[in-house]
């Protein structure tokens, strides 16, 4: 879980995204630019899955961590899929 997190995160925020969909010599800002649509979406999968992480770890009924967990794990595995496809199709 907390792999996906920070494959996410080093995507998003360290600029990884920016190094496998932007060709070289285009400028760094026009490419952040299309792959800001990309991001936000992908990013708002991540949140569910982060939330549903928490949850999980923080529930005190036994019969409630594995469903979170399950959404959570299905959530950070779209959110990987829709960067790196939106990547591919916007880059």
């Amino acid at each position: 879980m907390l792999l996906l997190a920070a494959l996410w995160g080093a995507s998003v925020y360290a600029g990884w995204g920016l190094e496998a969909f932007c060709t070289p010599g285009e400028p760094g800002d026009q490419c952040a630019r299309r792959l800001e649509l990309v991001s936000t979406i992908s990013g708002l999968f991540a949140v569910v899955a982060g939330s549903c992480s928490v949850a999980a770890w923080l529930t005190r009924s036994p019969r409630a961590f594995l469903p979170l967990m399950i959404v959570a794990i299905g959530s950070w595995v779209t959110a990987e899929a829709l960067l790196f496809l939106g990547g591919m199709l916007v880059g």
